[in-house]
């Protein structure tokens, strides 16, 4: 992982005319916050000296003990291309301290850390390749989001039936400006549905890229007139949106998950690491399925993943492995959407591969059957148990997994449940059009 330093970045803003510099960082929910500084403040910001009220951000301080410091890594300095050149705009992603100089526990990227830490103990590191798809709508005269889309395309369809070509196209020429390496883009199955895919790399940048992945999809949409959402199911009655993440555990410059003479060339630590993951999906769900919409995508008939399974020759279990191996040898778990905090989706992941690895949990035999075409009975006897199928069930039983509740933290797994607990009971509260056109004549 590169290692920028202070005179680096120092330089670079001064060649590239840099004026203003956004410190960025996520809330618990995932929101990302930035506070904007003159360059003439950032000296002092990559010394870690600014400060910011932290009771204002969800999840973060009490009123009184609001005062927080930014501490920006440089390796995340980079300029805005769509920003004019004289008097640019560049940013930096930062971790949240305390005033004492310690870590603040509430901080998702340090949340993030900290497992990484855990794994690197283990002598591994982790890679991620995310697969963040989305929707592109029109807005109204007002400037407002419809839920009307730009075009009529399936997947992989090109010109001139998939009209927003031109707004994807602009986003990977800013992605790749902004140091990404673009491998796929392409119209998803959905009507205004679109995937962007950049290579993998550790777990703490791609996490990073993840959050700048959104922030430049939906500012570029802006500029075609058109809004971006990684809402996961925005439109009934069509796919929603998944964020399929590709892991792999790495030794030095070993795939831990690679062993050519085994079934599958599948090694030992990867089946471990299947168990965790299969053993935790159901205490992972609220993080990686953060929303009352996300529950709205995790039904079955639109190839969302529902059944806590695995195969490596069909898509319709929870996990799937892909063809390649040797360095590329990856588990693909494919229940995570785009709504969810990176950080914490990413450290919850990692958390329960390792523990996996830890207890020698062995998986299930594969599934390679289409789960889809199976009946209740069938499930049953194969032991495939489902994932919540709302954000209550999801809460329920995030609060029985302790392994997943000890990787958020203390602080983060409280604040996260109680907004959480909030959003659903503001859901189930309201009365929805479905609730008016199914009763409102009939009784």
């Amino acid at each position: 992982m590169a290692s920028v330093t202070k005179e680096e970045v120092m330089a670079r803003a001064r060649e590239m005319n840099v004026q203003f510099v956004r410190l960025q960082f996520t809330d618990i929910l995932g929101v990302l916050k930035n506070v904007a500084i003159t360059v003439d403040q950032l000296e002092k910001a990559l010394d870690g000296e600014l400060m910011f009220d932290g009771s204002s951000i969800e999840g973060f301080v009490r009123i009184e003990e609001s005062d927080m410091y930014l501490r920006p890594d440089p390796d995340t300095f980079t300029v805005f291309p769509w920003r004019p050149q004289e008097g640019a705009v560049a940013r930096l992603i930062c971790d949240v301290y305390n005033p004492d100089g310690t870590p603040f526990a509430g901080c998702p990227r340090n949340t993030l850390k900290r497992v990484l830490a855990e794994a690197a103990e283990m002598g591994y590191t982790m890679n991620v390749g995310p697969e963040a798809e989305f929707f592109l709508f029109h807005t109204d005269p007002h400037g407002r989001p419809t839920l009307t889309t730009h075009d009529q395309a399936g997947y992989f369809d090109l010109t001139p039936v998939d009209r927003g070509e031109d707004a994807r196209r602009d986003m990977v020429l800013t992605l790749q400006k902004m140091g990404f390496e673009i491998e796929a883009s392409h119209h998803e199955v959905a009507p205004g549905q679109h995937e962007i895919d950049f290579k993998y790399a550790d777990a703490l940048t791609t996490a990073d890229n993840i959050v700048t992945f959104k922030f430049v999809v939906r500012t570029i949409a802006q500029r075609h007139g058109l809004h971006a959402t990684f809402m996961p199911k925005p439109v009934f009655g069509i796919n929603g949106s998944g964020m399929h993440c590709n892991q792999s555990l790495f030794k030095g410059g070993t795939n831990a998950f690679y062993d050519p003479n085994a079934p599958l060339e599948l090694s030992q630590v990867a089946y471990y690491y299947i168990g965790g993951l299969m053993d935790h999906a159901r205490g992972m769900a609220a993080v990686t399925n953060p929303t009352v919409n996300s529950y709205k995508r995790l039904v079955p008939g639109y190839e969302a993943p529902v059944y806590i399974a695995w195969s490596a020759r069909n898509r319709s279990p929870l996990i799937r492995i892909p063809a390649k191996r040797g360095l590329s040898t990856r588990i693909e778990l494919r229940n995570p959407d785009p709504a969810t905090n990176p950080y914490l989706a990413l450290a919850v992941m990692l958390k329960a591969g390792l523990d996996g690895i830890k207890r020698k949990i062995q998986p299930p035999p594969a599934t390679d059957r289409n789960i889809y075409h199976m009946d209740a009975s069938t499930r049953e006897e194969l032991g495939i148990k489902s994932l919540p199928g709302s954000l209550a069930e999801a809460l329920h039983e995030l609060a029985k997994d302790q392994v997943i509740a000890g990787a958020l933290g203390d602080h983060v797994y409280q604040h996260f449940v109680e907004a959480k607990r909030i959003e659903w009971d503001h859901y189930r509260m309201q009365v929805h059009s479905w609730e008016i056109e199914q009763y409102l004549t009939k009784f």
